[in-house]
C-alpha cells in the first residue's frame, strides 16, 4: 500500500501527547490495520518499513521525537506487548539492518561473547546508525563503501566523520564514544574482510577524535556512579528503580514485588516514613526512607493515572504474577547501567542491584564514622577515647537515630541531587 493522502494523524497535536495518548493511537489507528491484514497487534510487531507504506511514519517520529522513545521501547514497554521481531534498528534500509545482524550474529558464534556483550555492541552500532542517519540524511550505510559503489572514497570517509561529529556534539561519555569507535571500526572491518565493502571509512577516527577516557574508576559503586544512574533514567519507574536500590537497600525481589500498601508514612514529627516487609531474610522488618519519597511520589502519580492498577510499583506487564520478577529488575538495571555508561566491571563485577545494596551499606557504614567524629570531642571531655560510648550512653535511642538519619539523607542527596 502506497502512503495515502489522508493523514490518519491530521488532528493529532504530538507536543500534547502523553504515552497513554500514544498508547491509544496505537489501538484505535495502527491495531485496526493491522487486523485488516490478517494479522494480530497484539504479538504481530509491526516494521519500520510497513509504518512508512502504511503512511504513519509520523508516529514513529513523534514518539522518538517527544518521548525518546523507539518503536521497539513502546511495543515492549508501554504496550507490554510480545511476539517482538528484533532489534528496533535507526534505519530502514534492510541490507543496512541485515549485514549489522550479520557481523553480531558471527561475534556470538565465533567470538564466545556473551549474549549481554553483543547486545551492548548493538546498542553503540545503533547509536552510530542514528547518527549517520541524522547527519547524512540517509540509513543507507552499504552503498557508499560497497566494492561496485559509485560514491568516491573521500565521499564515504566524509559520511562517517560527520557521523561521529554528530555524535561528538551530544552528551555522551568520553568512554561511550570510543567504544562506538571501536565497535564500527570492527564492523567496517568486517565488511572489508566478506568483501562486501572495499573501504573501511572509519580507520583514521582515532587520530581525529582524541577523546579522554579516564584510566581507572574508583572500585565501588560510588555517588558518582549513582549520579549517572539518575541521569540516565527518564521515567519516574526507572529513577524509583534507582532509589529503591541504592537510597533504600533494597533486595532487587523486594523491589520487584512492592506494594503501596507496605509504604507508612504517618509518622511523628521526629521519625522517618518507612517501608514494611512481611517476611525478609531475617524475619520480619522496616526500612526507613530518609530519602526518596519525590520519587516514590512521581511514580504513584503515574500509576494512579491508569484505568486498572493493582497497587503494586513495578506491576507485571504479562504473565500470571501481578508484579515484576526479581529477574526484570535486574534486567531493567543492567540496560539502565548500560545507558548510563557505568564500567563493564566495578569491584570486580558487572554492574548490578547487588553493588546498590552494598553501596547503601558503605554509605550506611561512613555515615556512622562521620557521626562517631562528631562526637569525639564530647567522648574526651567525658573522660573517654570511644566515641561510641557517647553514642551508647548519653544519646537517647531516638536522639541517636535522627542524627544517623539525618547525616544519611545527607549523603545520599549528595549524590542523587548532584546530577541535576
Amino acid at each position: 500500500m502506497t502512503e495515502s493522502a489522508d493523514d490518519p494523524f491530521a488532528d493529532v497535536r504530538w507536543t500534547t501527547c502523553s504515552l497513554d495518548d500514544f498508547r491509544d493511537l496505537y489501538w484505535e489507528i495502527v491495531a485496526p490495520r493491522l487486523r485488516a491484514e490478517g494479522r494480530d497487534p497484539e504479538t504481530d510487531r509491526p516494521t519500520h518499513r510497513w509504518f512508512r507504506e502504511e503512511g504513519l511514519r509520523a508516529f514513529l517520529a513523534a514518539l522518538r521525537r517527544h518521548h525518546g522513545r523507539s518503536f521497539g521501547d513502546f511495543w515492549r514497554e508501554d504496550l507490554g506487548l510480545g511476539g517482538d521481531e528484533g532489534y528496533d534498528w535507526a534505519t530502514d534500509h534492510d541490507e543496512t539492518r541485515d549485514a549489522l545482524e550479520t557481523f553480531l550474529d558471527r561475534r556470538r558464534r565465533r567470538h564466545s561473547l556473551r549474549e549481554s556483550t553483543i547486545e551492548a555492541k548493538r546498542r553503540r552500532l545503533n547509536a552510530y546508525v542514528l547518527a549517520y542517519r541524522e547527519a547524512n540524511d540517509t540509513g543507507d550505510l552499504l552503498s557508499p563503501v560497497a566494492r561496485d559503489s559509485e560514491t568516491p572514497t573521500h565521499e564515504a570517509v566524509h559520511a562517517c566523520y560527520a557521523a561521529f561529529d554528530w555524535i561528538n556534539a551530544r552528551e555522551y561519555s568520553a568512554r561511550t564514544k570510543a567504544r562506538v569507535r571501536s565497535v564500527v571500526d570492527g564492523w567496517y572491518q568486517h565488511l572489508v574482510g566478506r568483501r562486501l565493502a572495499a573501504v573501511n571509512p572509519a580507520t583514521g577516527l582515532y587520530d581525529e577524535f582524541k577523546w579522554q577516557v579516564e584510566s581507572s574508576d574508583p572500585s565501588p559503586l560510588s555517588h558518582s556512579h549513582v549520579r549517572a544512574l539518575v541521569r540516565a533514567a527518564d521515567s519516574p519507574r526507572e529513577r524509583l528503580l534507582v532509589v529503591a536500590l541504592a537510597a533504600w537497600g533494597l533486595r532487587a525481589n523486594e523491589v520487584a514485588s512492592l506494594h503501596v500498601s507496605q509504604f507508612v508514612r504517618d509518622v511523628g514529627e521526629d521519625e522517618a516514613p518507612y517501608v514494611t516487609f512481611a517476611e525478609r531474610k531475617n524475619g520480619p522488618g522496616e526500612v526507613n526512607l530518609v530519602y526518596g519519597l519525590d520519587a516514590l511520589d512521581a511514580r504513584l502519580d503515574e500509576l494512579a493515572a491508569r484505568e486498572e492498577w493493582s497497587g503494586y510499583l513495578f506491576p507485571s506487564s504479562r504473565g500470571a504474577d501481578p508484579h515484576a520478577t526479581r529477574e526484570t529488575v535486574w534486567s531493567w538495571f543492567r540496560e539502565l547501567a548500560e545507558r548510563a555508561d557505568l564500567p563493564e566491571r566495578i569491584d570486580g563485577e558487572r554492574p548490578s542491584p547487588q553493588l546498590c545494596r552494598r553501596y547503601w551499606y558503605d554509605t550506611y557504614t561512613s555515615v556512622l564514622e562521620a557521626v562517631l567524629e562528631g562526637l569525639e570531642d564530647i567522648a574526651a571531655e567525658q573522660g573517654s577515647d570511644d566515641p561510641r560510648v557517647v553514642l551508647s550512653n548519653y544519646l537517647s535511642e531516638e536522639r541517636s537515630r535522627k542524627v544517623r538519619r539525618e547525616f544519611m539523607r545527607s549523603e545520599l542527596a549528595e549524590a542523587f541531587e548532584g546530577s541535576v
